[in-house]
């Protein structure tokens, strides 16, 4: 029986490919080429964890760590940075800011860890130099995540510092300011007012969602899916009954959506 390949192994194979006489396409591949594909595998891992699907979480896994090793191939060929620099810099940074493990810090929970962490953080940014003057609490929160993604971190880097409501009961009352102020735009229709609304009322749901301790990214994931779900009932229906889509009409389509709803109760 072979042995099992290790992380070395990974990065022979990669070098392998990219060296001459390697791959052709490999050898093609640059930073601005591989972003793509480096979002695309960040997706398919979490739609692995989203269904549950471990033998696919294994191999979305691999995909996306070979993404990383992709990259700091390049990054050593621009004598930039190497996998084992990557290595070396993410284990010193967990065990710098995890004092309370490796340290003689201690925290009494989750909410005193994440304090220390951004606390750290910060002395990081100004031993480095790369904090500058002005900087925001804000800050480092990548432009590329999804909106309702970057909203959750937005709240939650505010929060920390105090800028919160108390609870949930207080962010539902914001919740319905908002929606009053939509239904005002609405009225005006005015369409940059009616944006700015939805927008707001977008982010205050958000909001309510973190004071839940619920990932509104998630549950909007699990709304997208159990539309698909009933809609395609609806079309698997309109089939059955010789009914095009297009010709169906409102009516009968809206019939036969409350029926696939009656069909699986929500939990």
């Amino acid at each position: 029986m072979a042995s099992p390949r290790t992380f070395e192994d990974l990065l022979a194979i990669m070098d392998r490919l990219r060296e001459p006489g390697g791959c052709p396409w490999d050898r093609e591949q640059t930073y601005a080429t591989l972003r793509g594909y480096l979002l695309e595998e960040c997706y398919e891992v979490v739609d692995a964890l989203d269904r549950g699907d471990p033998g696919a979480l294994r191999e979305e896994l691999g995909d996306l760590l070979f993404q990383i090793v992709f990259l700091s191939r390049l990054a050593k060929e621009d004598e930039a940075f190497s996998a084992a620099d990557v290595i070396e810099g993410i284990a010193a940074k967990m065990i710098r800011r995890h004092p309370h493990v490796f340290g003689d810090d201690t925290a009494a929970d989750s909410a005193a860890v994440l304090k220390r962490w951004e606390e750290i953080k910060k002395d990081e940014k100004n031993a480095s130099g790369t904090r500058p003057s002005g900087a925001s609490v804000l800050d480092g929160i990548p432009v590329a995540l999804p909106a309702l993604v970057t909203a959750h971190r937005l709240g939650t880097k505010a929060a920390r510092v105090g800028f919160d409501w108390p609870d949930a009961k207080a962010a539902a009352a914001k919740l319905e300011e908002e929606h009053g102020e939509l239904r005002a735009a609405l009225a005006s229709g005015d369409p940059g007012a009616i944006a700015e609304e939805i927008g707001d009322a977008l982010f205050t749901l958000v909001m309510l969602a973190r004071k839940l301790d619920l990932d509104a990214e998630a549950a909007l994931a699990r709304a997208n899916a159990k539309f698909r779900d009933r809609f395609r009932k609806v079309e698997t229906e309109l089939l059955r009954r010789g009914v095009p889509v297009e010709e169906a009409g409102l009516t009968l389509m809206d019939r036969l959506w409350e029926e696939s709803k009656a069909s699986r109760p929500e939990r």
